[in-house]
């Protein structure tokens, strides 16, 4: 089943047009097999059945904002409290659509999945910290909403203040690109293994979550390292030292201290088995 599910997530990642829903619903057959099949089928059902409760007409992006947040956030109570941090079903969309809670980039992904497929101008906005959604034109007439507070229309003041309370930064107008499927995907996969690194009892998720990132056309280098870091903690000294060699001998060339440094470590590896 594992096996299969990679295979259909490298598949869908490699489309010309990657579908956002159905990559995060492969996330959430490999990290619960029971949400494979019917419960995927019935999720994209559910968006299905959304869309169509929005009205027809709709013609700005307030307009499309307002809707999506009477029928989404008013309607049906999609949201996001503090504790849905501490929950991995926080980021697994079958969950979502079936508890209508989750983190940001979660309901997120079902507000930006809704309102497509009703014809919506549609786009995710990666903001540092916390992820929303904007309707209309990036570069010109646009409104933003943030599905984890019921789809609320963001003022200019409010993106500012959003951005400033998770990063200290001020917003720029590069944050406001809209963020591309596949970096959602990966930042949904970067959420669930933040989520699991402090507890010992959950390598195993880390593991996956890098294993589907690495099946993605880009991701970043270091995730082969981290990799070999896990390969390590969870007892296979072999596999981790070898990947780590492998690692190094990718950057020896433009950083050979690193890869002395990755070197060392896989033989520290190694001489856990004596």
């Amino acid at each position: 089943m594992t096996g299969n599910v990679r295979e259909r997530f490298a598949a869908a990642a490699r489309e010309e047009r990657p579908d956002l829903a159905e990559l995060c619903l492969l996330i959430g057959a490999e990290a619960d097999p029971a949400l494979d099949g019917a419960p995927a089928d019935l999720a994209q059902i559910e968006l299905d059945r959304l869309a169509g409760l929005l009205p027809y007409g709709l013609a700005t992006p307030a307009a499309w904002a307002a809707a999506l947040h009477q029928v989404l956030g008013v309607g049906h109570g999609f949201h996001g409290t503090s504790s849905d941090y501490r929950r991995l079903s926080s980021s697994l969309l079958q969950e979502v659509l079936r508890r209508r809670r989750g983190l940001p980039i979660l309901l997120s992904v079902v507000w930006m999945e809704v309102a497509r497929r009703a014809g919506a101008p549609v786009h995710g906005v990666a903001l540092p910290g916390h992820f929303v959604v904007g309707f209309g034109d990036p570069a010109g007439a646009h409104v933003l909403a943030d599905p984890f507070n019921g789809g609320r229309v963001l003022s200019a003041d409010d993106a500012e203040l959003l951005v400033a309370s998770t990063t200290g930064a001020a917003l720029s107008p590069g944050m406001l690109t809209p963020a591309d499927p596949l970096d959602i995907v990966q930042r949904v996969l970067a959420n669930i293994r933040a989520w699991a690194a402090p507890r010992t009892e959950r390598l195993a998720v880390q593991l996956w979550t890098i294993d589907l990132a690495l099946l993605l056309p880009r991701h970043p280098a270091k995730l082969r390292l981290e990799r070999a870091r896990l390969l390590v903690k969870r007892g296979d000294f072999l596999g981790g030292a070898a990947a780590m060699d492998e690692y190094a001998e990718v950057i020896a060339t433009f950083d050979p201290e690193s890869a002395a440094g990755i070197r060392s470590e896989a033989r520290a590896a190694r001489a856990l088995l004596n």
